[in-house]
């Protein structure tokens, strides 16, 4: 899989998530495998750059991998610069968010309200495209609603403008995350264009991974919410991918670990404040088979301080492991 000069190293991408894919989780993403990670949306709004949140979105220096950094907006000028400033701070690929369901980004134009408006969807797209010099990449739904499905005609459109890979998650605007992703559609836009196509949507396992690759005929794929707690999902599908056969389950001890590193760099990364409150998703999402009950996820997300919520997983998972 290519994305202009750039080899990744398999056909697996980490997604962008807002809240979620900041500097940390990318690193332990590839560490576990990913061939590739995008930070989460950085809006193009001059206005809010100089803000912590997006200060700290812009932190690419020293990153593991190709550095793919989204943007999202509905002004091609501010699109333009907002692509470039990210490409002086290090982001080796430009990617853009027309795929975006969330009220408070299409109530701006933004995401995938984008796709309603295909004249403003080229102008953004050639703006971008023509503003740096490195690989730009899109990211779309299948259409606004189900009866607005466009998703080949914004393909076609994109290939024209000069984007140098597709990433279609398999659902329109309307249909939110509920439902099944749509592969048709992915198959079909694979079929009308000839840049890579990356697919997205319901990806959970490695042989949802294998079916998907082979019904859409997509060239990659990509994989949001099944690595949150999660992040070996990458290792587990391409170990399946290249063999046949399936990973044993993740032992206990290595998922504490995993963990405990990942509280730790949430720590060292937003300061003991913010990062002990943005640690108690990630460790709710890695409990979430673990702790059912539910009781020490509570009583977690009560601790206040980052030394204190490391000996709290210390004890539980002593705990869990006498069991």
């Amino acid at each position: 899989m290519r994305i202009g000069q750039y080899q990744l190293k398999n056909c697996l991408i980490a997604a962008p998530m807002a809240g979620v894919t900041d500097r940390p989780f990318r690193s332990l993403c590839y560490d576990m495998g990913a061939g590739m990670t995008v930070s989460e949306m950085l809006s193009s709004n001059p206005q809010v750059w100089k803000t912590d949140k997006s200060r700290l979105r812009m932190v690419h220096s020293d990153e593991l991998g190709i550095r793919s950094v989204q943007i999202a907006g509905s002004d091609p000028a501010d699109m333009a610069a907002a692509a470039k400033i990210n490409a002086e701070s290090g982001a080796q690929i430009i990617d853009i968010n027309m795929g975006c369901p969330a009220k408070k980004v299409n109530k701006k134009l933004a995401g995938s309200a984008l796709l309603r408006y295909p004249d403003l969807v080229a102008e953004i797209l050639s703006a971008v495209v023509n503003a740096v010099d490195v690989p730009v990449t899109l990211k779309i739904r299948t259409g606004w609603s189900p009866d607005e499905r466009n998703c080949v005609e914004i393909a076609r459109l994109a290939e024209r403008c000069g984007i140098q890979a597709l990433t279609i998650h398999g659902r329109t605007r309307e249909c939110l995350f509920k439902g099944e992703a749509e592969y048709d559609s992915i198959r079909t836009v694979k079929q009308s264009v000839s840049i890579p196509i990356i697919a997205n949507g319901d990806i959970t396992d490695p042989l949802k991974a294998r079916a998907v690759l082979d019904y859409t005929g997509a060239d990659a794929l990509m994989i949001g919410r099944a690595a949150q707690g999660r992040p070996w999902i990458f290792r587990e599908i391409q170990h399946y991918l290249d063999t046949g056969e399936l990973l044993p389950p993740m032992p206990i001890a290595e998922v504490q670990q995993i963990m405990q590193m990942h509280v730790r760099e949430l720590h060292d990364f937003y300061g003991q404040g913010k990062g002990t409150r943005i640690a108690r998703k990630h460790v709710s999402w890695y409990l979430k088979e673990h702790a059912p009950d539910d009781q020490f996820r509570r009583s977690f997300n009560a601790i206040e301080d980052a030394s204190e919520q490391l000996e709290a997983l210390e004890a539980y998972f002593e705990n869990f492991l006498r069991k």
